[in-house]
């Protein structure tokens, strides 16, 4: 069955990269109704953007949507994750401002009140995208493929000159809580030589390492605290995968890997997925595809892995 959050929840935060003080509240949603964001804040143009692969343009920070009348929201990502990581197929996110609140910096403050405020099942039945053969991109030594499998799975690899951080891999099948409990409280991470630069170019004003981001220089962690994980960079990599194909739709039955991917290289992988004849299909989920999706069969003891 289809899925919303039980009542809305409310989140206040500042835009990592606008430094903007920010009010968002996820609303519950009817069935068959998708992830949409409203721009509270908006009067003269239309406010509504749908969460969708096709309203995301060329952006590599972040992921953002824009709709036909140029209205934007950026750093959906993280949220994303939390949604289709709970089980929520049906939302409607208002918000007064242009980009999600960073909060820590990792999906755990979503899930945490998502999970609090509980799921509400929904009578319809759910319907997925079924990967039928390999999609590739490609952009230098970056790569990201979709390829059938029996459900979700991710297997990511990154490769980074800082020691801190170097070649890290994981693979994990996304059912029965795993993406609560192994990867939605990885924070996003930066260099710190790129966030001077980004900061000097008006860009991550709202970033303070050790609240809201991993900051690395060479072979040190300089974020207090240091990492929640030895690989957390990798595992946020793989949040970050899991909220960009959460704007497929639908839910994907199929396998991912990425190498050196980022948000606009994932996004270029949904688009050439449905460019493509006899790649995918949309089925009604049977039940044993079901209980493998993503959010279903989360327990209480979830909820505190994260608390």
């Amino acid at each position: 069955m289809q899925a919303t959050v039980r009542s809305s929840v409310a989140f206040k935060g500042i835009g990592l990269h606008s430094g903007r003080p920010v009010r968002m509240v996820v609303h519950p949603a009817g069935a068959n109704f998708g992830i949409w964001f409203r721009r509270v804040d908006v009067a003269e143009a239309d406010g509504l953007i749908a969460a969708r692969y096709d309203r995301v343009p060329e952006s590599q920070l972040c992921t953002r949507l824009r709709n036909e009348a140029g209205v934007e929201v950026s750093t959906i990502e993280h949220l994303m994750a939390a949604l289709v990581g709970c089980g929520v197929h049906n939302a409607m996110v208002e918000i007064d401002g242009p980009e999600v609140p960073i909060l820590d910096g990792s999906a755990a403050p979503f899930v945490r009140a998502i999970l609090a405020r509980g799921v509400q099942a929904q009578r319809e039945a759910i319907s997925a995208i079924e990967i039928l053969k390999p999609v590739t991109v490609e952009a230098g030594a970056a790569r990201a493929t979709l390829r059938p499998a029996k459900r979700l799975t991710m297997r990511f690899d990154i490769d980074f000159d800082d020691s801190a951080i170097g070649r890290q891999s994981r693979e994990i099948e996304l059912c029965n809580g795993h993406f609560v409990r192994e990867l939605c409280d990885s924070r996003t991470f930066c260099r710190q030589a790129d966030v001077e630069m980004m900061q000097a170019n008006g860009l991550a004003l709202g970033g303070v390492p050790g609240e809201n981001a991993v900051v690395v220089d060479g072979d040190a962690v300089v974020s207090p605290g240091g990492l929640r994980h030895a690989d957390e960079p990798v595992r946020h990599k793989m949040l970050d995968a899991l909220g960009d194909l959460a704007l497929a739709g639908a839910p994907i039955i199929g396998a991912y890997e990425g190498s050196r991917a980022g948000h606009m290289l994932t996004n270029r992988l949904l688009r050439k997925l449905f460019a493509t004849p006899g790649a995918w299909r949309m089925v009604d989920c049977t039940p044993e595809q079901a209980a493998s999706l993503p959010g279903v069969d989360l327990h209480p003891e979830d909820l505190t892995a994260v608390a």
